[in-house]
């Protein structure tokens, strides 16, 4: 069964901001520059792999899409979930899901979820790679699977699931100066995470924990390029 939280992440208090880590330029940020990375084998190493374990189920192998959308500078398309979901209800994600026995791997999970929430088509995707698995407290497996979309496609949420489909600009997430710091006292042990809030008008994208994990694990990919 997996345990819900009973904090509320965005009144947890920030303990720190990184802006002492250097920001990506525009130039590694482009589509061309993306897609050198991942097909060079420059060493890197991931900073978070892994959440303070608050569920006591089997692990359960998961995938998401990074879907970065090709505009005139790329943007990172996130969701919504909606409030009634047994897991990570209410929070900002990216399409993504548990593996099916059909999924011949985690691209095609990945790519399926998406399809399934938010009525992307694989054929506006090219999948630049993987990053390394991230395992969340609620003992999801989960591979993210980064890739360029190309403008043009439709968006079609699936209302049992998505709340809402919104892009932030990838340059925001990449740099550092944007990432805080947080850190809980909870169940008898001592829970830290990220968050990267992103300020739309007159609402704040509040981007916290896996998500801004596994943005912060890309950064690190893309820091070593």
């Amino acid at each position: 069964m997996t345990a819900v939280p009973l904090f509320n992440p965005r009144q947890v208090p920030v303990i720190g901001v990184d802006a002492h880590l250097p920001k990506l330029e525009l130039s590694v940020l482009q589509s061309d520059a993306l897609a050198k990375r991942f097909a060079c084998s420059n060493e890197w190493k991931p900073e978070l792999l892994s959440e303070a374990r608050f569920s006591d189920r089997e692990p359960v192998h998961a995938s998401v899409l990074i879907p970065l959308i090709v505009r005139d500078q790329l943007t990172v398309l996130l969701t919504q979930r909606t409030q009634h979901l047994s897991s990570h209800s209410g929070q900002i994600a990216f399409p993504g899901g548990k593996a099916d026995p059909q999924d011949r791997d985690p691209v095609a999970t990945a790519l399926r979820e998406a399809q399934e929430e938010i009525g992307l088509d694989s054929d506006f995707v090219q999948v630049l790679g993987t990053l390394p698995i991230y395992t969340t407290g609620s003992a999801f497996l989960v591979t993210p699977v980064v890739a360029l979309v190309r403008p043009g496609f439709k968006i079609t949420p699936s209302a049992y699931e998505v709340a809402d489909v919104f892009e932030v600009p990838l340059a925001h997430f990449m740099d550092p100066a944007n990432h805080r710091r947080h850190a809980v006292d909870w169940q008898g042990q001592r829970r830290e995470w990220l968050s990267m809030p992103y300020q739309e008008g007159e609402v704040e994208r509040f981007v916290w924990g896996a998500t801004a994990g596994m943005l912060r694990n890309l950064y690190r990919f893309l820091l070593n390029h």
